[in-house]
Formats: C-alpha cells, sequence, structure tokens
C-alpha cells in the first residue's frame, strides 16, 4: 500500500475572519446531511485574453426551506487572483457558458420568468444587467458564436406542427416507441439590434454538439443517424459543414465520440474518440486536416485516456488524461510529412501525475493560460488555472470553505493482485481514528460503466459513503477492476464477452488483499454500487453471497436475458460489453445473470431504483426482489423513485439514499442484523441550518457581492444523532 496523508489547516484564519463560527466537536464529523450541502463546480469558460474563469456552480436545494428539486446552477466568475463574484446566483438553472469572441460578456442558456423556451442570454463582465440575445420556439440546447460575434449556430427542436400541438392538447398524448422522437436541428442566427434572419440548416441525422470554425465559413457539427441515445453513444459523426453551401462532410471518425475542437487556424480537427468502433469509452486523442481523408493516433501508445483538449496554437494540443488512480496535464505537438500526412511528435507531461484530480481543460485565446476542473481527497470540484510561471494548476475558488473544519480519515491508493496475477489498484478510505491492531467493516463500492474509474480525489457523494463511512468507523474501499478507464484500450476490454466473470472477482480479490493486510473483518463486508456496480452488487449477494454480510444495490442489473429487451443502449451492450447476441448464446446471458444464482443468497439486500430508469429498466430491480423474497432465505427490501431515472437528481432522493445506504450497514454490518431496520427514517432537517441565498440574482455589481457568495456560517447538522448514485 502507498499512503497519502492530509492535514487540517487554516481553521483560525476562517474563525478570525467570520467565514465559520465554531461548532461542537461531534459536528466535525460528515454526515450524509453535510454530503447534501456540499456546492460543486461543474463547467468552466476562460476569458479569451487569460484574466478570467467563468464557471457554474451546482448548489442543492435547501430542504425543507425549498421546495424539492435538482440543485441549483449559478454563474460565477473568478479572476486569476483567486477573488471569484457571484454574477447569476439564487434559484436560478443556468447551463452552457461561453465568452463572447470579443471577451466582454458571458453568454448562457437559461429559461427565466416569460420565456417560452430555453433562450440565450449575455452579462456584461465589468457589471450590468443580464439580457437576452436569442430565443426560439423550442429549447436552444447548445451554441457557438461565429468569430466576429454577429451571429450564433444554435441546436434545437423543429416546434411541433400544430395539429399535433392541438391533439395533445385535446388529450391524444399517446407516444410512439423511439420513432416520434424529435430530431435536434442546426440553425443559425444574426444576435444584434435588431435581430437577423434565422435559418435551419438541412443535414441529415440528429445534431448534438457543434463549433464554429476560426474562419468563420464552416461549422464541425456532431451528427447521429437518430435521436435516440444508442445512435448517439455509438455511432455519432463529425461532419464540416459549410454555411455557403450548407454541404456537409463527414470526417469518419470510428467509435464512440467525445469533445471536438478546431484548431485556431482551421486547418485541424481535433477529437477525443474511441480506438474502433468496440472501444468502451472515447478517450484516444485523433487528429485529422479539415481538406485530408486519414485520422492520425497523435497518442498512439499512451496506458491511459485522454478526457478533454485544447489547442494551444496551430500545432500544439493541450490534453489531460486518466493515468490510472491519477491524472496528468500533456501536450504533442502536430506536424506534416514529407507524404502530406500528419505526424505526432514532441509529446510532453506537463502536470505529472499525485497531484489534484485535473479535467475539463479550457485555454485562453494565446495557449498561455489554461484553466481545470479539480478535485483532491480534501474538496470537491473546484476551479484550478495554470498560467506562465505556474508550475502545476493553482487552485482559485473555495465553494465549501466550511470543509476545513471538517475531520478527514486517511485516504490512500492501493496496489494488489488479482487471483491470475493481473495488477490492480483501488481507493481506500481508513476508518477515521483508527487504531493499530484492529479489524473495521468494510463497504465496498463499485463504480459503475464499468468502463470508468475511482481517481485519488474527492470519492464522498450521495451514493458513496467515503468520509461519512470513515466517520462511522468502516473503511471504504473503491476498486478499478479490469474494465475500467484510465489505463488504455485494452485494459478496458478485459471484460468484454465474461460479464461477472473475472471482473467481479477482482472485487473479491481486493477484499481478500485488505484482510490479509489486517484491517478488515472478513465477516464484516458490505458491498455496494450503481448500473454496473449495481449488477456487481447483485452478483456479490447470490453467486458471492458467502462472503458478504450486507449489499445495497442501485440501478443495478439482476437479469442479463430481459436487460437485452428492455435497456435503451442494446447496440452499445452488444459493441462493447456482451460481444454477441442473446440468441448467439442464451447460456451465456443466463448464467451472468444475478437471479440465476439465487439459490445462494443469504445477503441482506436493499435494492433502490429510479422509477422512470431508461437505462437500466426498473424491472430489473423488481426482478431481483420477487425472487429473494419468494425464496426467503435473506432479508430483501425494494425502494423505488418516482420520477428520478438511471441515477437520483432531487434533493430528497439523494438525501434518502444516502441515510438508507448508512442505515443498512450500520444495521448488518455493526448492528443486530437479522429482520431488517424500519423502513421509515428520520430525515433531520428541523435541526439543519438553513444556509444559502433563495431568489433569483439576475444583476450585480463590480463590488463582491459576499452574502450571495458565502457559503453557510453556522454548521449544525445531526451531531451525534444517527439519522438511518453515476458522475457528481
Amino acid at each position: 500500500m502507498r499512503s497519502h496523508r492530509y492535514v487540517v489547516c487554516g481553521l483560525a484564519a476562517m474563525l478570525m475572519a467570520g467565514i465559520i463560527r465554531p461548532v461542537a466537536a461531534q459536528d466535525t464529523r460528515f454526515t450524509p446531511h453535510h454530503v447534501a450541502k456540499l456546492r460543486l463546480v461543474t463547467a468552466t469558460a476562460i476569458a479569451p485574453g487569460g484574466g478570467h474563469v467563468a464557471y457554474l456552480l451546482s448548489v442543492p436545494r435547501q430542504l425543507p426551506k425549498e421546495k424539492d428539486g435538482p440543485a441549483w446552477s449559478e454563474l460565477h466568475v473568478v479572476d486569476t487572483k483567486g477573488t471569484s463574484t457571484p454574477f447569476v446566483t439564487g434559484q436560478v438553472n443556468v447551463e452552457a457558458i461561453a465568452w463572447t469572441p470579443d471577451g466582454t460578456h458571458i453568454s448562457f442558456l437559461t429559461k427565466r420568468e416569460g420565456d417560452a423556451a430555453k433562450s440565450l442570454y449575455v452579462i456584461p463582465l465589468r457589471g450590468g444587467e443580464s439580457r437576452k440575445v436569442l430565443s426560439h420556439s423550442t429549447d436552444i440546447q447548445a451554441y457557438s458564436w461565429s468569430p466576429d460575434g454577429k451571429q450564433v449556430a444554435f441546436l434545437a427542436t423543429e416546434p411541433l406542427p400544430k395539429e399535433r400541438k392541438a391533439q395533445q392538447e385535446q388529450g391524444f398524448s399517446q407516444e410512439i416507441y423511439e420513432e416520434d422522437v424529435p430530431f435536434v436541428r442546426v440553425w443559425v442566427a444574426g444576435v444584434g439590434d435588431p435581430a437577423g434572419p434565422v435559418r435551419m440548416l438541412k443535414l441529415t441525422g440528429s445534431a448534438s454538439e457543434l463549433h464554429w470554425s476560426p474562419a468563420g465559413d464552416a461549422l464541425a457539427v456532431a451528427l447521429a443517424p437518430t435521436p435516440l441515445v444508442d445512435d448517439g453513444l455509438m455511432f455519432r459523426q463529425v461532419n464540416v459543414v459549410d454555411l455557403k453551401s450548407g454541404t456537409a462532410t463527414s470526417l469518419k471518425n470510428v467509435g464512440k465520440l467525445g469533445q471536438v475542437a478546431w484548431s485556431p487556424d482551421g486547418k485541424k480537427v481535433a477529437v477525443i474518440s474511441g480506438r474502433d468502433l468496440h472501444d468502451p469509452m472515447q478517450g484516444r486523442l485523433f487528429v485529422r486536416p479539415v481538406d485530408g481523408t486519414t485520422w492520425l493516433d497523435a497518442l498512439p501508445n499512451f496506458l491511459g485516456h485522454v478526457e478533454s483538449i485544447a489547442w494551444k496554437d496551430a500545432d500544439t494540443i493541450l490534453y489531460t488524461a486518466a493515468t490510472g488512480v491519477w491524472t496528468t496535464v500533456g501536450s504533442v505537438k502536430i506536424g506534416v510529412a514529407a507524404d502530406g500526412k500528419l505526424t505526432a511528435r514532441e509529446q510532453r507531461t506537463l502536470v505529472p501525475p499525485g497531484g489534484a484530480i485535473v479535467s475539463h481543460l479550457v485555454a485562453a485565446r494565446d495557449g498561455r493560460t489554461a484553466a481545470y476542473i479539480g478535485h483532491s481527497p480534501k474538496h470537491p470540484p473546484e476551479i484550478f488555472v495554470q498560467g506562465p510561471g505556474d508550475e502545476t494548476p493553482r487552485r482559485l475558488t473555495d465553494s465549501n470553505p466550511w470543509l476545513r473544519l471538517m475531520q478527514f480519515a486517511e485516504q490512500e491508493v492501493v496496489d494488489y493482485r488479482a487471483r491470475d496475477g493481473l495488477k490492480l489498484e483501488g481507493i481506500l478510505v481508513r476508518p477515521l481514528g483508527e487504531k493499530k491492531g484492529q479489524r473495521y467493516p468494510l463497504v465496498l463500492t463499485v463504480h459503475g460503466g464499468p468502463e470508468a474509474h475511482i481517481s485519488n480525489g474527492w470519492v464522498t457523494l450521495y451514493h458513496s459513503l467515503g468520509q461519512v463511512g470513515a466517520a462511522r468507523g468502516f473503511a471504504v474501499f473503491y476498486p478499478n477492476y479490469r474494465g475500467s478507464t484510465g489505463r488504455g484500450v485494452d485494459f478496458s476490454m478485459l471484460g468484454q464477452g465474461a460479464a461477472a466473470g473475472k471482473e467481479f472477482d477482482d472485487l473479491v480479490d481486493g477484499v481478500d488483499h485488505l484482510i490479509k493486510g489486517g484491517l478488515v473483518d472478513a465477516q464484516k463486508v458490505g458491498v455496494t454500487g450503481g448500473s454496473y456496480g449495481g449488477y456487481a452488487t447483485a452478483w456479490c449477494s447470490t453467486y458471492y453471497s458467502h462472503r458478504f454480510a450486507a449489499g445495497v444495490m442501485f440501478v443495478g442489473i439482476s437479469d442479463s436475458i430481459s436487460k437485452s429487451g428492455t435497456t435503451d443502449i442494446p447496440e452499445e451492450m452488444f459493441l462493447v460489453h456482451h460481444r454477441k447476441r442473446l440468441w448467439d448464446d442464451w447460456d451465456y446471458f443466463l448464467k451472468s445473470s444475478p437471479i440465476y444464482h439465487t439459490e445462494k443468497a443469504k445477503t441482506p439486500l436493499l435494492i433502490l431504483h429510479g422509477k422512470v430508469d431508461p437505462r437500466v429498466h426498473p424491472s430489473q430491480s423488481l426482478e431481483m426482489y420477487r425472487n429473494l423474497k419468494i425464496r426467503g432465505q435473506a432479508p430483501v427490501r425494494l425502494v423505488f423513485y418516482p420520477g428520478e431515472g438511471h441515477g437520483n437528481r432531487r434533493a430528497a432522493s439523494r438525501l434518502d439514499y444516502n441515510l438508507r445506504l448508512l442505515q443498512w450497514m450500520e444495521h448488518y454490518l455493526k448492528g443486530p442484523g437479522g429482520a431488517p431496520p424500519r423502513y421509515e427514517l428520520d430525515y433531520g432537517l428541523e435541526g439543519a441550518t438553513k444556509t444559502g441565498a433563495v431568489g433569483n440574482s439576475w444583476r450585480r455589481s463590480p463590488a463582491r457581492q459576499e452574502s450571495e457568495a458565502t457559503t453557510t456560517a453556522t454548521i449544525h447538522w445531526l451531531g451525534g444523532k444517527c439519522p438511518c448514485c453515476i458522475g457528481w
């Protein structure tokens, strides 16, 4: 094991400044209510000149003071010295932030009172009110400014015909499954006073991304055959659209498509893409000339996954990448060989692994300053910047100052070997106040995908106990089993065509490693996870039931046969997971189903699921529940969340989930066990301090508005009173 320890500091300065008031000792241990109040940076955009970074801050709703719902999304701007200013705050939902080409305004999408649909707004950097510059009959979903700032290309669906709208108003609201989903179209509009004409480009397919070329004569547009999720996930193609003729030319990328970026001279396009159609994750960096025919794999032997890119200049690409449980920042120069084909050279590591986990790279126009979203074991996502003279990214924002008062358990990277010798990694959060020689209960937490991974950063979320579990005396372990990303394409494909085989054996091998090391009590091991992690939980609670004393399964798979006919991603399941159809191998799908192994089930299992989940149908959880209930071999409970999909979005659903997860693990790993705990929960809301801005702020002055920017002063959660899903 490699251990990385962290020390709380800076409390005295914060107390003197009045940012945080003193609290009782028991309030400094993490609880689900602390998790429910976390503010997270979710998006960023750097000004063309590099002096300011606009960002979106996710602010959870305050129950019961506010009506339940997803977190609010606020717009803030921070300068490179670290002074953050609120721009649009309160009960608002801002998205798709960008800078106008001249750098004087920040643009964003939102739907304000009086708007019929989501519209495009701008707000001046130097102070003033936001104003609407573009609206449409349907929601604007994404947009891109022309280089001169006089036009905007945007994505929106076509409005319903009057006849169909009238029929719906009369009650004819039937859905023709997968046939009546509206296509997303590309539109171009003039902006200004007065506004220019609006025209729709006649392109084949449904659009999901667009970028105006630096020369202003073309758009890079991602088009899928249909608007269905599966087509967008597996078959999107980058097209260059000539704005004068309207002609679209496919660049013929292969595999899953990620970020798209023009070179500053408009001669090249870079994308993050899969290596081929069977690559489970877009993570390779490809570049091609706009007028060429061949893609260049710019990092052909890279054993990581590229996550974000930005051009530094016309020939150099900056990138962030996952490398194991860390991230790295690098650059690669794109040259031209004698035969006219592109070449990759001068690959450099700019920020080595081992620091903050950074992603969402954006660069200033001159390429000298870059901004990132970064997190660490001590804080959730914040804004980082790296400019001239900065050897590593420098943190600018502090959205949760109260975290400096919290007690953090030690978090470390664990290396171990699978039973077949494969080297694996994971993240371990040790029990808070751990005593040498004592064994502790373990919560094994399995990530979804499986094309995902856990980095050595912030791991405490509503669906993941992390520091909350550590504060209650649990060890919490996050294994990056075979099939995870961050270690190259070949590693991420190791589980294909072999579901629930060696990939889930890796989980048990990780538990055994911790038992052998003396930390974990072998009789007190629980397992939890969502989506594919929910599948793993179901498998560990049936096939491997003799190893697990408790399980909490979230939006998980229980029946691979019925899953193939009820998911909205059948092609992805075929191409990058099973690599075979149901009718090709019935026995494989049957025996890789946890319900096939329920005769072994002795693990108490809590099952949770969003009731409108299109990815893993709620019937997957119902099947598991019903089979276990009939057998009666172990306690089982099923909780549905009305209105929630593949992961919980509403504040109440997230808090309920976190509380139930902790309650179930405490009951069966530390408590009396036996019959399930009461299903009624004490949510503890009356005892929580209500904080944060309420109402809307669509105007701000150049002076900083501390009352809106500062998170809460008093922390009073549940104290010692015990109250007992996928991306942030």
